[in-house]
């Protein structure tokens, strides 16, 4: 009767091992999932942070060579 209740702790105590292993193993996959996507966020941020300065930058660029030509236009009719 001895064996038996020691064959059944061990396997209670294999039971509970595998059952705090696999929380583990889960917490570790969402762990890596989360920083996935908070790296995938930050490189869709840095993205668009880039691609509105090239807009601003063509925007003011336009601006200024529209300016520059219509007072040369101007300047053109009047002279």
């Amino acid at each position: 009767m001895r064996m038996q209740d020691s064959i059944s702790q061990f396997e209670v105590a294999f039971e509970q091992e595998a059952a705090i292993e696999r929380r583990r193993r889960h917490q570790l996959r969402q762990r890596a999932v989360n920083r996935s996507r908070a790296r995938r966020i930050q490189r869709t941020e840095q993205h668009g942070r880039v691609a509105f300065s090239v807009l601003v930058v063509a925007l003011t660029i336009t601006v200024l060579v529209v300016t520059v030509v219509m007072f040369e236009t101007l300047a053109w009719l009047m002279g």
